[in-house]
């Protein structure tokens, strides 16, 4: 690193306000001068205190403003839940179904929030979004070792063998190494969850075909201590705590998010 980006690097870590006009912008909420209409019109609070001045100097620590109704928490980078509808491609450029991007409030779409992997356009579930690129390489690198837990709809009764087959390791057509899942229980008839730590592509429904059955319906219902809340439907999103991956262990039954309308 050169010496003007450390100097520059050493004056960020010394920011510890803001003023309400800085705080928007960097949140996505358009262009400086937007953003200082956006407090001049008290769309803006903190606390229920309303923030009216654009050029009024705001602690950062653990701050959460409410703009227009909507509580945002102010941090350097952005991570969230997306309860996954069927029909949306997990992709900046679709070419087919529309982007899952587009669920999204403008805001979030400035910041350049991407997704966390990706899941096929039929698939649902949890999808997590964010911009902070060593995040996502953190998350979705199979070193790493987060589970991801898949709750697969079979179009054929699923069988002992079958599931004997996957806890051993399957191999998949194009790719001679061995994928072994992480957990892999029977549900009903017609229903297994696998869990997995890696992500190749169409990876459940080449797995479940490589013991001879057939993906139905899959839903992603956790992705690492993340799943979806009760209170969410499809199409809609809740803020994550990027705490929870500091030291989350794989798999946890519930997510830890907060308050999205």
């Amino acid at each position: 690193m050169s010496k003007k980006n450390k100097a520059q690097a050493r004056r960020a870590q010394t920011i510890s306000e803001l003023c309400v006009e800085d705080i928007l912008f960097n949140l996505g909420f358009g262009t400086r001068h937007e953003c200082r209409g956006l407090s001049l019109s008290g769309a803006v609070r903190r606390d229920g205190q309303l923030l009216d001045d654009p050029f009024d100097q705001i602690p950062l620590e653990g701050l959460v403003l409410n703009i227009e109704g909507v509580d945002w928490p102010v941090r350097e980078h952005a991570l969230l839940m997306l309860h996954k509808p069927a029909g949306f491609e997990c992709s900046q450029k679709p070419k087919v179904w529309p982007s899952v991007l587009s669920l999204l409030p403008a805001p979030l779409r400035r910041r350049g929030v991407q997704p966390v992997g990706r899941l096929d356009q039929d698939t649902t579930g949890v999808l997590l979004l964010t911009d902070d690129g060593a995040l996502i390489h953190r998350l979705t690198h199979p070193r790493k070792h987060v589970n991801k837990v898949y709750d697969v709809r079979c179009a054929r009764p699923v069988t002992e063998e079958q599931i004997r087959k996957l806890l051993a390791g399957v191999v998949l057509v194009d790719d001679p190494s061995v994928v072994v899942p992480a957990a892999c229980t029977q549900v009903d008839e017609f229903s297994l969850q696998l869990t997995l730590t890696e992500g190749k592509y169409h990876q459940v429904k080449r797995m479940l075909a490589a013991v001879g059955n057939h993906v139905e319906q899959l839903h992603r219902s956790a992705f690492g201590p993340v799943t979806v809340p009760e209170d969410c439907a499809p199409g809609q999103w809740r803020w994550v705590d990027p705490a929870l991956f500091d030291t989350a262990p794989p798999a946890a039954t519930a997510a830890e998010a907060e308050v999205q309308p």
